[in-house]
């Protein structure tokens, strides 16, 4: 292992020379893929560098111990516990910096929800779900941009998919992908019984036109006028968009702007992250990620996450995670319940597991 960090060491000080080098600033391109390497290192260089800083707090304490000086070799023997501590927390960290990386952690992400079973109320958690996520991205700095949606009658949505862009958007967005149960009772019920209901969620990493080669002669492509709410003139003229992919048979239809080439460019970003998806899916059909594995069939038994309201309270099936907050999770405070499951993943592969 250390000699592993040696060269990354080794590498993350080559970067910082090429930075300095006006070959390089002449040339935007390579300066952005240097400068972005280089991010990508600085955190295990950093842990690294503490790690045999500890180590050698550590040599330097158990020398003095032995030298026996007196209150100095007494307060140099009560620091070194804490000192061996922090180096076992340290090389845990290395371990796990250390772990391949995903080369999707970097992208940015299609969320796509669905209301599954429950009706109404299922629809209308599916916009709770999409209010939670999008205030949870506006916390981190990310750009939430809506793709598609389609209105539920009473409320909420029957489908939403939005894009959600920023730095290492999938990294922390990827273990969100499943079955989410809600229990709680709707404001449609005069008995005030608790009723359940499940929303899909999907976690699709965004896909370059390099990830994905799409034939402009296997899209059958059509227009039409955009249906629902209309104003502004958005439902009187054809600006609807739907594309569908006769090779796969994908549907994808976005109406949300007034333009058919915006509309057409939402489509195609939307098209290109599903075939994407299929693409890895076939390559790795074990992997958790995998969309059909996430969202099953929106039954109530397939469940990764409940949320119930009248306790307060949600439960994360996968890690045995219960918190009595979901008050505050629901306004989109979810880092606790997102670094528990990214530390339980994490821990499952330094075991040999599958993160």
């Amino acid at each position: 292992m250390f000699a592993k960090l040696e060269e990354v060491e080794s590498r993350y000080e080559e970067l910082g020379r090429l930075l300095q080098d006006p070959a390089v600033y002449s040339d935007p391109a390579r300066l952005q893929k240097i400068a972005r390497e280089r991010k990508g290192l600085e955190e295990i260089v950093a842990c690294f560098r503490s790690f045999r800083k500890v180590e050698k707090d550590i040599r330097g304490n158990q020398e003095l111990v032995r030298e026996g000086d007196g209150d100095l070799a007494e307060l140099a023997a009560a620091e070194l516990p804490a000192l061996e501590r922090r180096k076992q927390e340290l090389e845990r960290q290395l371990k796990v910096l250390l772990l391949p990386d995903d080369p999707r952690d970097a992208k940015n992400i299609l969320l796509e929800i669905r209301a599954g079973a429950g009706g109404e109320e299922a629809a209308l958690f599916a916009a709770d779900l999409f209010r939670m996520y999008s205030r949870y991205a506006e916390q981190r700095g990310w750009k939430v941009e809506l793709m598609s949606e389609s209105l539920a009658s009473a409320g909420g949505f029957k489908e939403v998919v939005a894009l959600l862009s920023g730095e290492r958007v999938y990294s922390t967005m990827k273990f969100e992908g499943g079955v989410h149960r809600v229990q709680r009772v709707p404001v449609t019920e005069s008995q005030g019984r608790i009723h359940t209901s499940t929303v899909t969620v999907a976690v699709l990493p965004e896909a370059d036109e390099v990830d994905v080669s799409i034939d402009e002669r296997d899209l059958e492509i059509s227009v039409c006028r955009a249906g629902g709410p209309g104003g502004q003139g958005v439902n009187t003229t054809d600006s609807a968009v739907r594309i569908t992919h006769i090779p796969s048979g994908m549907t994808v239809q976005c109406q949300d702007e007034r333009s058919q080439i915006k509309n057409k460019a939402k489509a195609m970003k939307v098209l290109r992250a599903r075939l994407y998806e299929k693409k890895l899916a076939e390559q790795q059909a074990a992997r958790s990620e995998d969309r059909r594995t996430m969202v099953g069939t929106g039954d109530r038994a397939e469940k990764i996450r409940t949320y119930n309201f009248p306790q307060n309270r949600v439960t994360d099936h996968r890690i045995s995670l219960t918190l009595h907050k979901l008050d505050r999770l629901i306004e989109g405070e979810l880092d606790e319940i997102i670094d528990s499951l990214k530390a339980h993943y994490q821990a499952e592969a330094l075991k040999g597991g599958t993160s």
